[in-house]
């Protein structure tokens, strides 16, 4: 067979055809890749990783790397003090109404002049004997003998009759502390709550200082920063009182002292001047002494 001839013509009329169906299928092919790469960013892109991967730091791990304080799980429960920047044991005792060597012991310190901020510390006993709630039973013979005298009654009924008779009974008992005034000089400045927690007294340096009710002494030193020499009564376990920049302490602590003994002399330790500044504090709270105090 021969062969066929292939003019000028046939030849370009065969380019034009097939740059046409290369252009064709180059097109179908980027349409066909194309497609592929959106599929792939539209369904595969990985969103949940971003959002649970390692670049979101996982809870129970930075948990697990912070020191938290000591006794952080019991911050804001009744009975604990969290501990803020500038206290010591000695502040937060006063602050609470308790011995500071009371809290060092429930908390198991080690160093009790070693506590952080953010630390949460147990200010009430660890038994189920709390100070703060005094309770008495009633013997008042004639209240037995109207029960008896009468019906019965229901043991709601019982409680509800006798309880505001034991409240009163020890708010009354807790109260009738009949104080005396702890110096003999002037009162130089009288209580305020923001800027005078007490009393100032005036006087000579060497003047004595009294207790003003039977107490127990829990704590004696300059351990407290703008008191000095300072001396804490606990009377009961609803008040406590103070005396500060003293000259001389007499007195030493867990020493019993009775009401009018002479505890300290009056000097001007971290004072502008000679003076008793004198507290009371009711479960820990300053309360202005002139409500307690007798008349002069």
């Amino acid at each position: 067979m021969a062969d066929f001839p292939i003019t000028l013509a046939m030849r370009q009329a065969v380019a034009k055809m097939t740059g046409r169906v290369g252009l064709s299928c180059l097109l179908a092919v980027g349409i066909v890749l194309a497609a592929g790469c959106s599929s792939r960013s539209l369904t595969n892109a990985p969103v949940e990783d971003r959002g649970t991967g390692s670049s979101r730091p996982v809870l129970g791990a930075v948990d697990a790397g912070i020191k938290q304080p000591p006794g952080f799980e019991n911050a804001g429960k009744p009975g604990y003090y969290t501990v803020k920047p500038g206290d010591t044991l000695i502040r937060i005792g006063l602050d609470t109404g308790q011995n500071w060597r009371d809290i060092a012991r429930w908390n198991s310190l080690d160093n009790p002049n070693v506590i952080e901020v953010g630390q949460v510390l147990r200010v009430v006993p660890p038994s189920s004997d709390n100070p703060l709630v005094v309770t008495r039973p009633v013997t008042s013979g004639s209240a037995v003998t109207q029960t008896t005298a009468t019906a019965q009654p229901t043991k709601a009924a019982a409680s509800a009759a006798t309880a505001p008779a034991a409240a009163t009974a020890a708010t009354s008992s807790e109260d009738d502390l009949a104080w005396i005034w702890p110096a003999q000089g002037s009162l130089i400045a009288g209580f305020d709550e923001a800027k005078n927690k007490g009393f100032d007294i005036s006087g000579k340096a060497g003047d004595p200082i009294l207790a003003s009710a039977d107490g127990r002494v829990v704590y004696a030193g300059a351990g407290l920063r703008g008191y000095g020499n300072l001396i804490i009564l606990k009377h009961n376990n609803t008040f406590l009182t103070a005396y500060a920049h003293n000259q001389t302490l007499l007195v030493k602590e867990d020493q019993s002292v009775k009401k009018g003994q002479k505890i300290a002399e009056m000097g001007n330790s971290d004072a502008d001047r000679v003076k008793l500044h004198f507290e009371i504090r009711r479960q820990g709270k300053p309360v202005d002494p002139a409500k307690y105090m007798p008349a002069r």
